[in-house]
C-alpha cells in the first residue's frame, strides 16, 4: 500500500470540494460515504481517527461482525447501508445502521418499516433505482420509483429522504446521474446517493448529496 488511509482521505476531500466548487455548490452539502466493505477494523481506524465519522457497508452480516467495537469506540460515527438488503435481514439492519439506500422493493419497505416501529428507530431511508434496467442488478424500475415511493410514504409513513443508483459500468455515468436527478426532482426528493471511486467527481457535478468511495480512500480490495 501506497499511501496512508488518512493521506488518500485527505485527497478525497480535496477532490469532493473543488467538484462542489466547481459545480457552483458549498462543499458542505456532499456528505462522504467511506465505503468499508472487505477491509477490518485495523484499516478503518486510521480513518476514523483522522475524523471521517460517515461510513458505508455492503453487507449486513459482515458490518455487525466490525461495527458494534468501533461505534463502542466512537459513538458519533454514522453506519449507512449501501448493498441490497433481504428482508429476513430488516431486523439486525434497522439496529444496526442509520440509513439505508436500498429500499427496492414493497417487501424490503414493508419489513424496514415494521422493525422501525418495533425498534423505535428512525433510519435515512434511499430508493434505489436500477436506471440501466440492468436484470442482474438490485433496485426498482425507473416507471416504477413512484409508486413505491407513495407505499413508502403514504401506508408505512417510512422516511425517505431521496434516490440511489448504481449505473451500468460500461455506459456513461453522467447520463444516469443526470436522470436520477431529474426523477428525484420530479418526486419532490432532494438527497441523491449516487457516484463512487471512478465517477463521484461527475456526480457531484449532477448534485450528488452523498458519495460512496472506498477504494479511493482504502486501496484496492482483495
Amino acid at each position: 500500500m501506497s499511501e496512508p488511509a488518512a493521506t488518500r482521505l485527505a485527497s478525497v476531500q480535496a477532490r469532493i470540494a473543488a467538484a462542489a466548487r466547481a459545480a457552483g455548490r458549498d462543499p458542505g452539502s456532499v456528505t462522504l460515504v467511506a465505503v468499508t466493505k472487505t477491509f477490518g477494523a485495523e484499516h478503518i481506524e486510521p480513518v476514523l481517527d483522522a475524523g471521517q465519522r460517515i461510513f458505508g457497508e455492503n453487507r449486513v452480516q459482515e458490518a455487525k461482525a466490525k461495527w458494534p467495537a468501533l461505534r463502542a469506540r466512537c459513538p458519533a460515527l454514522e453506519l449507512h447501508l449501501i448493498g441490497p438488503l433481504q428482508s429476513n435481514k430488516a431486523k439486525e439492519a434497522v439496529a444496526l445502521f442509520d440509513a439505508i439506500h436500498s429500499i427496492d422493493r414493497p417487501k424490503i419497505a414493508a419489513a424496514v418499516a415494521e422493525e422501525m416501529a418495533r425498534q423505535g428507530r428512525r433510519l435515512t431511508l434511499f430508493i434505489q433505482v436500477n436506471t440501466g434496467e440492468e436484470p442482474q442488478k438490485a433496485g426498482i424500475l425507473p416507471k416504477d420509483a413512484a409508486g413505491l415511493l407513495r407505499l413508502c410514504r403514504d401506508e408505512l409513513k417510512l422516511p425517505v429522504a431521496g434516490l440511489m443508483c448504481i449505473p451500468p459500468f460500461d455506459e456513461e455515468p453522467g447520463v444516469h446521474f443526470a436522470f436520477l436527478a431529474k426523477l428525484a426532482r420530479d418526486l419532490g426528493l432532494d438527497q441523491l446517493s449516487m457516484g463512487m471511486s471512478a465517477d463521484f467527481e461527475t456526480a457531484i457535478a449532477f448534485g450528488a448529496t452523498h458519495v460512496r468511495v472506498g477504494s479511493e480512500i482504502f486501496g484496492g480490495r482483495a
